[in-house]
């Protein structure tokens, strides 16, 4: 297995934890408030990170500190866009618009990076934004603020994903997810204590809510991101994150019993189609060349 292969599968396994966010947040939030609910989920991951960041014993370097500080402003944003918006969208229309991060990664990566993706590439996102879009099956609902706000995150994420990939080849990884963790948590607890009507009840709903944002869906799912996510492209990382809508709804179903029908079925498979697409292009392209 090459090294890109492992990555790629560790991403993979990061895309299916975050599946089941859409689920556990919506539940979450008839007990808490969103900005205290991302407060407790990454001071819990920032501390429990926190030995394993080296902060005393490894100098941090001027790029380690400008790549944590970008990355962490991005996350913050992305993660309290989303999540303020699932209080007046659907799952379902906040799964699809968050997909769109397919789209803007590889254009902000042209932006920055000057370094545009592969014919394939481009095809692979056509191909799963077209599955996002069946999958989640939106149905032509007004737009609302909660569709806008989750729409800000899906940029936030795409220009996350682009300069993660910029800062983590140069600056010190683990220092860097730590910063991300601490800006995000420190970001949310001040816009909680200024803006919201901060709301608590404490039940096993709520500790189940908070121990798997925290635990699975940002220490173990971001630390591998920012680990592994150098071993990989921008935009293949994109598309692999791409079926989170897939997994989400797989598991809705087995929780919830919801159904997708043939049309998110269909969604599916095209989304599986563009991964291919994507995946076979360096082969392609590396055929040719030879």
């Amino acid at each position: 297995m090459t090294s890109r292969t492992r990555a790629e599968l560790l991403l993979l396994s990061c895309t299916l934890i975050w599946g089941g966010t859409f689920a556990v947040t919506k539940s979450g939030l008839e007990e808490i408030s969103p900005l205290l609910l991302i407060t407790l989920r990454f001071a819990i991951a920032a501390l429990l990170f926190l030995p394993f960041a080296k902060l005393g014993s490894v100098p941090m370097t001027a790029v380690t500190m400008k790549g944590g500080v970008i990355i962490g402003i991005l996350l913050f944003i992305g993660f309290v866009t989303q999540t303020i918006g699932l209080e007046y969208t659907t799952a379902s229309k906040s799964g699809f618009i968050t997909g769109l991060l397919v789209v803007f990664t590889p254009l902000f990566q042209i932006l920055i990076e000057r370094k545009p993706p592969r014919a394939g590439n481009i095809a692979g996102v056509v191909l799963v934004t077209t599955g996002l879009y069946l999958l989640t099956s939106p149905g032509g609902s007004e737009f609302n603020v909660g569709d806008a706000l989750t729409l800000i995150c899906a940029a936030a994420f795409g220009l996350y994903i682009v300069y993660l990939d910029l800062y983590t080849k140069e600056g010190n990884v683990r220092q860097i997810a730590f910063l991300q963790f601490a800006i995000t948590g420190f970001g949310s607890l001040v816009g909680a204590l200024l803006f919201e009507d901060v709301s608590l009840t404490v039940g096993w709903n709520t500790i189940g809510t908070v121990a798997y944002l925290a635990l699975l869906a940002t220490l173990y799912t971001l630390t591998v991101q920012t680990r592994y996510q150098k071993e990989t492209t921008p935009t293949r990382a994109a598309i692999i994150f791409s079926v989170e809508p897939v997994f989400a709804a797989f598991i809705a179903y087995l929780a919830l019993g919801e159904r997708i029908g043939a049309v998110g079925v269909a969604g599916g498979g095209l989304i599986v189609a563009g991964l291919l697409v994507s995946e076979l292009s360096d082969l392609m392209f590396r055929s040719r060349s030879q």
